[in-house]
């Protein structure tokens, strides 16, 4: 793996940059391509920020005052990614095997890139992307700490979840002091729901399963779900966490149909289950505490073959 000093030297060394996001995008991946991006012209280079999706009304603000450009970049960066396979098919035909720079937090990051600058210990991608615009010597202005916080607040889920460290308290402070408003990005980000998310909880609410003596609740999510009440991608977005906010639940199971028979899978675990090593098995990886993979088969071999490894992983860890 790569150092943030040979990261910054190779974004110094660039002129034209191009930021990757992964599909389906979240507050993580866009906040650090958009604080990234900024960080760079400010430096008086050219920079875009790339997604397979489009980014939905959620996250828009963070490309506000950032138009678009389009150029033949030197450097291609990749944030927040742990596998070319994440691009999503436009990206991958575009940038596969061409990337130079990745900077990640994903233990299972496959080293995809020239440099692959991973640090599993910090909490988003946006905790590195901050420690590398300080090596940089790069501005970190309103702009840019509004991008990084919210990456850092939706990668935690409001600074909830285990993968919290001091380290991210002092970022996130740092970020603060230059003046953005932390509460309004968290009244967005967790606070403000549509119609169509609160039908969406309802239905989901209304398909949990519970297995392994209740240690175990499992969602879906089809897309006669997402058809009948007119949801977005942001109204989607966290349906994942539900079930492991259930009192008793050490894991939190989501399934999501994709089509053409493929269901993604968003696992959330806590100890002594371990959610990357079971979306390990099935081609998929992430945190220990969250993780996600995608199975191509009928749904109930699907639950079935995902019930197992969970129930494995278990038992390794009682």
């Amino acid at each position: 793996m790569g150092s943030l000093d040979e990261a910054a030297a190779m974004l110094r060394g660039a002129q034209r940059v191009v930021i990757l996001s992964h599909k389906s995008p979240d507050g993580d991946t866009l906040g650090a391509a958009s604080a990234l991006c900024r960080a760079l012209r400010r430096l008086g280079k050219r920079a875009a920020v790339r997604c397979s999706d489009p980014i939905g009304p959620k996250y828009r603000f963070l490309f506000e005052g950032l138009p678009d450009e389009t150029f033949e970049p030197d450097l291609v960066a990749a944030v927040d990614i742990a596998d070319e396979k994440l691009f999503g098919e436009p990206l991958l035909a575009r940038y596969g095997g061409k990337v130079d720079l990745c900077v990640d937090h994903h233990p299972s990051n496959t080293g995809f890139a020239r440099l692959n600058v991973v640090n599993p210990k910090a909490a988003a991608a946006c905790e590195v992307i901050f420690a590398l615009l300080k090596k940089m010597g790069a501005p970190i202005d309103r702009p840019v700490a509004l991008a990084l916080y919210t990456g850092i607040t939706t990668d935690t889920g409001c600074f909830k979840y285990t993968n919290v460290t001091p380290a991210t308290y002092r970022i996130a402070a740092d970020l603060v002091e230059t003046g953005i408003d932390a509460p309004a990005v968290n009244r967005a980000m967790f606070d403000t729901k549509s119609r169509a998310r609160l039908e969406m909880e309802r239905r989901v609410l209304d398909s949990i399963r519970y297995e392994c003596g209740g240690k175990v609740a499992l969602i879906k999510i089809t897309k006669q779900m997402v058809a009948e009440t007119g949801a977005t991608e942001d109204d989607l977005d966290g349906l994942a966490s539900i079930p492991r906010e259930i009192e008793g639940v050490l894991v939190g199971v989501t399934l999501r149909e994709k089509g053409g028979g493929e269901w993604k899978v968003s696992l959330r675990a806590r100890d002594p289950a371990n959610a990357s090593q079971i979306c390990a098995k099935f081609g998929g990886g992430g945190h220990r505490g969250a993780a996600g993979c995608s199975l191509r088969m009928p749904p109930d071999e699907a639950e079935r073959r995902l019930l197992a490894a969970v129930r494995e992983s278990l038992a390794a860890g009682a």
